[in-house]
């Protein structure tokens, strides 16, 4: 049993690491569109494109933290009998479908 903790542990740092290189780069795209608007580049569809390229990467995170979130904190407060959490999870999930 006592290999749960470490296999837990692993996970955790798992997520951590793929939603800090992702915001990495999402940090990176934003920077880039930036610097595009303040040269003024006049080509609005590049812009666009890396927008939408970044709306996409962030919808990659909140995927990856709703996965944690079901799999740990609903789970956890769903087997431990607290009923407010079916009410934060429908707040959750329909914050997120918007």
């Amino acid at each position: 049993m006592q290999e749960l903790p470490m296999v837990e542990e692993q996970e955790r740092q798992e997520h951590i690491s793929k939603c800090t290189k992702r915001l990495s780069v999402i940090e990176g795209q934003i920077r880039g569109v930036k610097r595009m608007i303040e040269e003024d580049d006049s080509n609005c569809v590049n812009i666009l494109t890396q927008i939408s390229s970044i709306h996409e990467a962030l919808r990659g995170v909140g995927k990856e933290v709703m996965r944690k979130y079901l799999k740990t904190c609903a789970t956890n407060a769903i087997q431990s009998g607290e009923d407010e959490v079916y009410d934060e999870l429908m707040n959750v999930i329909y914050k997120y479908v918007k």
